[in-house]
C-alpha cells in the first residue's frame, strides 16, 4: 500500500499577510477540498517541527536571521515590497522550513513513500541574505541541504514549476554539482531570473537548468518540456532523492501569471514525478508548496497531485481546459535548452 505524507500545521496561518495574494486562505482552501474529498484520511499525516538556527543557516546568514526575529518581535514591517513579515512570520518561518525537512526525513527513512508539505511562507525566492517575492527562508533549499550533509546523499535533483523562477534556490546550488535544479518558468517575467544560459558556475557548471517560457504554454508545452527536457537530465543523473518546488500560478485562472495550464496538466506533472522517483530513486519524492493565487485552483491542482502520489484516478477537473487563446511556440527554446545541455528525447515515454 503506497503511503503517500501530508505535512501541515497551524502555525502557518499566523504568517499574517493580510490583504496580500499569499495568504493564510491559500491554506485554509487547500485543506477544506482535501478534506471534503475525504483525502485526509488516506494521507498519512506528519508533524511539522521547528527548524534550528543552524538548519537555517546551512542556506541562509545568520545576520538574516535575526533581522527577520528582530523585525517579527518588533510587531512587523515590509522586508520588500512584496513580502510582509508579522509579529508571527518568523515562528511560521521555522516552522515551514522545520516541515520540509521532517518530511524529507520521513521520506528518506522509509516511513514514507512520499510527501506532500503545505506550508507558508514560501521559499524559493528567499536569498541568502534577504527575504523576497513573499519568501523568507528557502524551504526547499534547506532540505536538499540537510539530505547532503546531514543525511549523506550524493545527488539531489530540484524541480520547481512554479510560474516564477526560483532564483533562490538557483542562487543556493549555482557551484554545488550535488544539487541539480531544474525549473520551468513564464520569462521575462518576475524576478527577471532563469535565463535558459544561467547554467553554473565552476563545479556546478551545467547542474542548474532554465526552461525559460513564453506567456501563453499550457499542458501540451509543459508536457514537451517534461518528457524532452527533464526526463533525459534525470535519467542521466539518477537523483537519490527528488524535491518539487510546487508552485501552483501557473492555472490559466490565476491572477499573477499569464500559462494556461490545467489542473489536469497539474495531475499529468505530478504523474510524471511520481514515475521517475520510482525509476531512479525508490520512490523518493517530496512536494513543498510554493505559489499559487487562484484559491479553489490551487486547491484542485494540490488535490489532483495528491490523488496521483496515492496511485489514484484524479477527480474531474472542475474547471476544464483553457479557453483557446494564440499558439505557444517552445520549438527555439526547447531545442536551445537541450543543445545547451547535451540532451536527448526519450524513445521510450514519447513512443
Amino acid at each position: 500500500m503506497t503511503k503517500v505524507g501530508l505535512l501541515y500545521d497551524p502555525l502557518y496561518l499566523w504568517h499574517d499577510t493580510g490583504a496580500h495574494p499569499e495568504s493564510a486562505l491559500r491554506l485554509t482552501a487547500i485543506m477544506h477540498v482535501l478534506t471534503e474529498a475525504g483525502l485526509t484520511s488516506r494521507l498519512e499525516p506528519l508533524a511539522a517541527r521547528d527548524a534550528t538556527v543552524d538548519e537555517i543557516a546551512m542556506i541562509h546568514e545568520q545576520r538574516y536571521l535575526a533581522y527577520v526575529r528582530e523585525m517579527a518581535q518588533a510587531g512587523g514591517a515590509w522586508a520588500d515590497p512584496d513580502t510582509y513579515i508579522s509579529p508571527r512570520s518568523y515562528d511560521a518561518a521555522l516552522r515551514a522550513a522545520g516541515g520540509s525537512l521532517a518530511a524529507t526525513d520521513a521520506v528518506l527513512d522509509g516511513a514514507i513513500d512520499s510527501a506532500f508539505c503545505l506550508v507558508r511562507p514560501p521559499g524559493h525566492h528567499a536569498m541568502p541574505d534577504h527575504a523576497m517575492g513573499f519568501c523568507l527562508f528557502n524551504n526547499v533549499a534547506i532540505s536538499a541541504r540537510h539530505a547532503i550533509r546531514v543525511r549523506g546523499l550524493d545527488r539531489v535533483a530540484i524541480v520547481d514549476f512554479d510560474i516564477h523562477h526560483g532564483n533562490g534556490t538557483q542562487a543556493a546550488f549555482y557551484e554545488d554539482p550535488a544539487v541539480i535544479y531544474f525549473s520551468t518558468h513564464q520569462y521575462p517575467y518576475y524576478p527577471g531570473t532563469g535565463h535558459l544560459e544561467e547554467t553554473g558556475a565552476g563545479a556546478g557548471r551545467g547542474y542548474n537548468v532554465n526552461v525559460p517560457l513564453p506567456a501563453g504554454c499550457g499542458d501540451d508545452e509543459f508536457r514537451r518540456v517534461f518528457n524532452e527536457a527533464l526526463e533525459p537530465l534525470l535519467d542521466r543523473y539518477q537523483p537519490q532523492l527528488i524535491l518539487v518546488s510546487a508552485g501552483y500560478d501557473g492555472h490559466f485562472d490565476d491572477p499573477l501569471a499569464s500559462m494556461t495550464l490545467s489542473v489536469a496538466g497539474y495531475g499529468e506533472m505530478m504523474s510524471f514525478l511520481r514515475r521517475k522517483a520510482a525509476d531512479l530513486c525508490e520512490g523518493r519524492l517530496v512536494c513543498v508548496l510554493e505559489g499559487g493565487y487562484h484559491l479553489l485552483a490551487e486547491a484542485w491542482s494540490v488535490r489532483a497531485c495528491l490523488e496521483v502520489l496515492l496511485g489514484e484516478s484524479p477527480a474531474a477537473d472542475p474547471f476544464g481546459k483553457a479557453p483557446e487563446g494564440a499558439s505557444c511556440h517552445i520549438d527555439r527554446v526547447l531545442g536551445a535548452v537541450k543543445t545547451l545541455h547535451g540532451l536527448a528525447v526519450s524513445p521510450q515515454t514519447l513512443a
